[in-house]
């Protein structure tokens, strides 16, 4: 077979075009910046560093404790709610931080929820002393780490629920507690999948940029953004980037290897042996019913509840805002997006398929990092690529300026969510293909069907739970994306996304509510409908 034909010439240009930012980014290193660079590095830049190195470290040893905690609990034990918790959990994803940050202030502010739930209660009173204050890093810690918690969750509770009995009982049959059991074989045993689902904690959080922005904190990710658009200063905009793009890659390759080595069974000779679940009562029912529900609540009922309060009491905000527009506006984006996205990671991935070339693999192992790459670098390096390709080619050659084509317009903005979300697509599409055998294709050229009829009366048809699932992960994403929307959109173009922000940080708190409640909502639906995929077992 030929290894060089349309699909994998296809398969090659699609991923060239994914990894065009990181490039760009690396270029872009060299270029000569503005005097903003020595200001930087001689006031603030150290204190981006600190402020991102602890960012990172407070979500991850506060999404390290929730989500394995949370995962052990309904993976091996029985309690009241424990099938509930199982499925809601998950729900948290439905908050993206940035909502999570404005939440977790309208109510702990002074004069805010928490002052008038007190005050209703108990009377007149100096309350906003002793309400707690969640702002600044403390502030930035809880709401990525309640949004994004549920990354861990689902990765160790899927490591669990293939852990055999047999490992379990030789710990006890050595006189184990059941902490030294949970300590020295379960834990170690899930060690990658934690580790995975941390790192992509860790790139999320590098990546945030609303709620640290919301914050006041700044970190690379907040450098970035304010040398572009405060000081214009796209060049060292872009070495920001490419040190903040190199420490992502590192933490890429690290989910890549720990997962490449993780097992989720067992190699003992006595067999694998299903584990068992142990049913609570008492106090030890009570205490894994409340770690569960104070983690249910915090993560998603707090948020949506002070949302859904703030929109009925400021009704005003609710009737002006112009729902049917945003719901369109999102639903536009989303469809385009998803369409592009799986046609092109269908054509790819054959092309991979019939081409079975290891440098077109390379290359789209490459491309797929795309999903590790903040926003903002993604929508700075988009700019400076077409800006550079608008200068030295396309004008140079005599043609007009086709800057208006990428800049403020969706055809812009479906680029770089294709770069930014492809990494899902394709490994969603991937993941499928991986369960047809190479013979049914050949079984197929052997009935004289060509490639394309055998990829359109086949594969497409096997892999349309592939497509849902993949449109579903997609489709979620893109409701919550911030800064690719808010920098690339056309002018009045708003989403539920960008509409929320730009009332939080004109210090709108409360017409910010409507859009958020609408945003978690739709976001919550998508969720569920994904439920039955990402959360597939057989233990039940």
């Amino acid at each position: 077979m030929n290894k060089f034909n349309v699909w994998s010439l296809s398969s090659f240009v699609i991923s060239f075009i994914v990894i065009i930012p990181i490039l760009t980014v690396s270029v872009s290193f060299f270029e000569e910046t503005s005097n903003y660079y020595k200001i930087l590095k001689d006031t603030f830049l150290l204190e981006y560093i600190f402020n991102s190195v602890a960012l990172l470290i407070g979500v991850l040893i506060f999404t390290f404790l929730m989500g394995t905690g949370s995962a052990y609990l309904v993976s091996f034990y029985n309690f009241p709610g424990s099938n509930f918790f199982k499925w809601t959990l998950i729900l948290s994803f439905a908050v993206p931080p940035y909502i999570y940050a404005y939440s977790l202030t309208a109510f702990f502010e002074n004069y805010g929820t928490a002052y008038t739930i007190l005050k209703n209660i108990f009377g007149d009173a100096n309350y906003n002393s002793h309400i707690p204050k969640f702002d600044g890093m403390v502030g930035a810690i809880l709401s990525i780490s309640f949004s994004l918690f549920a990354y861990v969750y689902i990765l160790t509770r899927a490591s669990f629920l293939y852990q055999s009995q047999n490992l379990i009982d030789l710990g006890r049959n050595l006189g184990f507690s059941k902490f030294k059991v949970f300590l020295r074989i379960i834990l170690p045993s899930a060690r990658p999948a934690i580790i995975a689902g941390l790192s992509l904690v860790a790139m999320e959080t590098l990546a945030e940029f609303g709620a640290v922005e919301f914050f006041s904190i700044n970190t690379l990710t907040t450098g970035i953004y304010n040398s572009w658009i405060t000081f214009d200063d796209l060049a060292f905009a872009n070495q920001i980037s490419f040190f903040l793009l190199l420490f992502i890659f590192a933490l890429f390759f690290l989910e890549n290897l720990s997962r490449k080595k993780a097992k989720y069974h067992s190699n003992m000779k006595g067999g694998f042996k299903r584990k068992e679940k142990h049913d609570l009562s008492g106090g030890s029912a009570i205490l894994a019913f409340t770690f569960c529900f104070v983690i249910f609540f915090m993560s998603f009922l707090f948020p949506l509840s002070q949302m859904f309060y703030w929109t009925l009491k400021f009704t005003d905000n609710l009737f002006e805002l112009k729902i049917y527009q945003l719901l369109w506006n999102t639903l536009y984006l989303v469809f385009l997006s998803f369409f592009a996205l799986i046609i092109l990671s269908f054509v790819s991935n054959y092309g991979n398929r019939v081409s079975k070339s290891k440098f077109l693999n390379s290359l789209t192992t490459l491309s797929i990092s795309g999903y590790a790459i903040p926003g903002v670098i993604l929508a700075v390096a988009f700019i400076t690529f077409i800006a550079w390709l608008d200068n030295s080619i396309i004008k140079a050659m005599g043609f007009t300026s086709v800057k208006k084509i990428f800049f403020g317009s969706i055809l812009g903005l479906i680029i770089v969510y294709f770069i930014r979300f492809y990494s899902l697509a394709c490994n969603g599409i991937k993941s499928g293909y991986e369960k047809i055998n190479i013979s049914v294709d050949e079984n197929a050229y052997l009935l004289g069907y060509s490639k394309l009829k055998t990829f359109a009366k086949i594969h497409v048809p096997y892999l349309k739970n592939s497509i849902l699932f993949v449109g579903i992960l997609i489709s979620l994403e893109i409701i919550r994306e911030l800064p690719i929307t808010l920098i690339l959109r056309p002018f009045n173009f708003e989403t539920f996304a960008t509409t929320a922000y730009i009332y939080a940080s004109e210090d709108l708190l409360e017409a910010a509510a409507a859009p958020s409640l609408f945003l978690i909502l739709i976001a919550s639906f998508f969720i569920l409908l994904s439920s039955k995929y990402i959360l597939r077992d057989n233990d039940e």
